[in-house]
């Protein structure tokens, strides 16, 4: 009945009544309304069960609203920048004090337009998803993608915040970079998926400026990093084709044909476009020579740089065939393209498209832990916050011992990725105004694949942990907690899954002569070094340089020449080198002189669980010959081992 269609705060004792204009009780109303019904006779008697049943399903109603009320209250947070005292107290220790008092100022700011203007837009993207338009009325094909307004002013509000721009102003000098990581960071989680097509932005601006910013792509460089709202572009990476993802090299089917006036026309198929609606985008593709062949494998690829569409807004001779169905990031839309003569322009020297790209993917890797470590941390506010309001059992939540220590499990895990993330961006910064050492540009090649592969996979498992200490509400879609799940799960794919990257930690390796794990090692031993000089840390160095210890001895059985053992290993050393380098960074902090005892009490946390599994599973015999035999006929079945 129509009763039960309205929510329970909707009833009330009393109706306006149509004929005086003022308020009746309820029944009274009701009565007046069925009596003022020309009937029969029949037809009175059915009236008048009618209404009597509507009198019993309201006085149910309100028998209900005296008892019923609802015991869970919504988790809320305010400014994330001042609730983030972890964040706050790194850039105290490390900023320089000019800088800190310019940056906190802006912070607070941000934060505040975060938590009052940006998040409620964060939610209309996703209730509103991109739309995919093919034709218009009269046939004709425009494949349009329309975008809800608050997206189109989440790129608005990106340019005024100067997401990217932060980066290449460099008004703090090395200290820009992480500048504008932490306000990234603090956006991401509100920003409605708008964190991705950023990442590719800040990537394109990179490869560009690392090309010396060649004329023809300054207006591209000035769009991308300007604070200008209505200058703004945004960019894609077109890069994954029909039959591979990582696997560039062998499949990357596109080919570019060269015209008469020095540019390029692509053909081909684009397999996931993200951020589809971006103004511009860098892509891969063979050049097909006179005769129309191309090289294959890497050598044979080359970047291009086109303008997604002309100044009327046409596509550059693309074709959108759908946009994906996807578990999660559905506020973004991604696409598959046909290319079928899009103008281009080569950008890299011929056949060197792989190595011009690598410092795109540098940097959306970084983003990617960015997005990790804001997820996390999202999620790990809301569940505190919750702890202090939801009442089971007969007391809070907080005040369960199980569920605190669950909790606090998570926020070590949070403070862990937080500060591997600050430890990258720093590096990067150095880098980038070519402060940084060998030592710390090695370090920074190792490091950016070890933090997205494992900040990939705390992401997830903190989610859903933070989801289960909701209980059934953290289920309920318009919680929005749902939502943050599905997002956080496509952290480990993007930019190359956990895999892939472990042997590109390998190639590190390799590639470096053995350099780069030498300087980890003393990296980490200098930290060790500081930590010493607390007390209270003891238990962790011990335990930290002991798993250093097993690490070395691994990789000298392993052996250089025993490349099947490596990379049966290669997850698991990834995880070791994140487990033992976080680690380090947490008792660095927490031996700060003014460092809080919940600063000693996560490094010991950390540094309590299996830092080098590696040399567990080695023990074990997990990377012995035939154990990729074993693990073939385990997973496809074998009547023989």
């Amino acid at each position: 009945m129509f009763a039960c269609r309205l929510p329970l705060w909707r009833f009330s004792a009393t109706c306006k009544s149509r004929q005086s204009g003022h308020f009746v009780p309820w029944d009274s109303c009701q009565m007046l309304s069925v009596k003022g019904i020309n009937t029969t006779v029949g037809q009175e008697q059915q009236a008048g069960l009618k209404g009597k049943q509507v009198l019993e399903d309201l006085e149910m109603h309100l028998a209900r609203s005296e008892t019923e009320a609802l015991f869970h209250e919504q988790p809320e947070t305010g400014n994330p920048y001042l609730e983030d005292t972890l964040l706050r107290s790194y850039l105290k220790t490390h900023l320089p004090p000019k800088v800190l008092e310019e940056v906190h100022q802006d912070l607070e700011r941000f934060g505040s337009r975060l938590h009052t203007k940006i998040q409620p837009l964060s939610r209309e993207c996703e209730l509103n998803p991109p739309v995919f338009r093919q034709y218009d009325a009269w046939g004709q094909r425009v494949d349009h993608i329309h975008t809800c307004l608050a997206w189109r002013r989440m790129k608005e509000i990106s340019a005024e915040e100067g997401l990217i721009a932060e980066a290449y102003e460099r008004r703090y000098s090395n200290w820009s970079r992480l500048y504008q990581a932490v306000k990234l960071y603090l956006f991401s989680s509100s920003s409605g998926g708008f964190n991705c097509p950023l990442a590719m932005t800040d990537g394109a601006a990179k490869v560009i400026e690392s090309l010396g910013i060649p004329g023809s792509l300054k207006n591209a460089f000035d769009r991308l990093t300007t604070r200008d709202p209505q200058q703004f572009w945004t960019s894609g990476q077109w890069m994954t084709e029909r039959r591979g993802g990582s696997d560039v090299a062998n499949g990357t089917e596109t080919v570019a044909r060269k015209q008469p006036d020095g540019t390029y026309r692509l053909y081909g198929f684009k397999w996931f476009t993200s951020a589809a609606d971006s103004d511009m985008t860098l892509t891969l593709a063979r050049i097909a020579d006179a005769e129309g062949q191309c090289t294959q494998g890497s050598r044979g690829l080359s970047l291009f740089f086109l303008r997604v569409r002309d100044e009327e807004g046409k596509l550059n001779n693309i074709q959108v065939q759908r946009l994906k169905d996807k578990l999660g990031t559905r506020q973004m839309a991604t696409a598959e393209l046909w290319l079928q003569g899009a103008r281009a322009e080569l950008i890299s020297a011929e056949g060197r498209g792989v190595a011009a790209i690598s410092n795109m993917l540098n940097i959306t890797r970084i983003h990617n832990v960015i997005g990790a470590v804001a997820s996390m941390r999202r999620m790990m506010s809301l569940s505190r916050d919750y702890a202090r309001k939801r009442v089971a059992f007969g007391k809070l939540l907080k005040d369960h011992p199980l569920h605190m220590q669950t909790i606090a499990r998570m926020e070590v895990q949070v403070r862990g990725a937080f500060l591997l993330l600050m430890e990258i961006v720093r590096l990067l910064g150095l880098a980038e105004t070519n402060l940084a050492r060998e030592q710390e540009q090695l370090l920074l090649r190792l490091l950016v694949p070890v933090a997205k592969l494992y900040t990939g996979k705390q992401a997830s498992a903190v989610a859903v942990e933070a989801m289960e200490s909701f209980g059934g509400q953290g289920y309920m879609e318009d919680t929005g907690l749902p939502v943050i799940l599905r997002d956080t799960l496509v952290l480990s794919i993007w930019e190359g899954t956990t895999n892939i990257l472990s042997l590109d930690v390998l190639r590190s390796l390799v590639k470096s002569q053995g350099q780069v794990m030498a300087v980890f090692l003393s990296t980490v031993q200098k930290k060790l070094e500081l930590a010493s000089g607390t007390e209270e840390l003891s238990p962790a160095v011990q335990q930290t340089r002991e798993a250093i210890g097993r690490l070395q001895q691994f990789l000298a059985g392993a052996g250089s020449e025993q490349a099947l053992t490596m990379e049966l290993a290669a997850r698991d050393f990834s995880y070791s080198l994140a487990r033992i380098y976080t680690g380090a960074l947490l008792m660095e902090h927490a031996a700060r002189p003014d460092a809080s005892s919940t600063d000693v009490c996560a490094a010991l946390r950390w540094c309590n669980q299996e830092l080098c599994p590696v040399a567990v599973e080695s023990a074990r015999g997990s990377y012995e010959g035939g154990a990729a035999l074993r693990d073939s006929a385990l997973v496809f079945g074998s009547s023989r081992l």
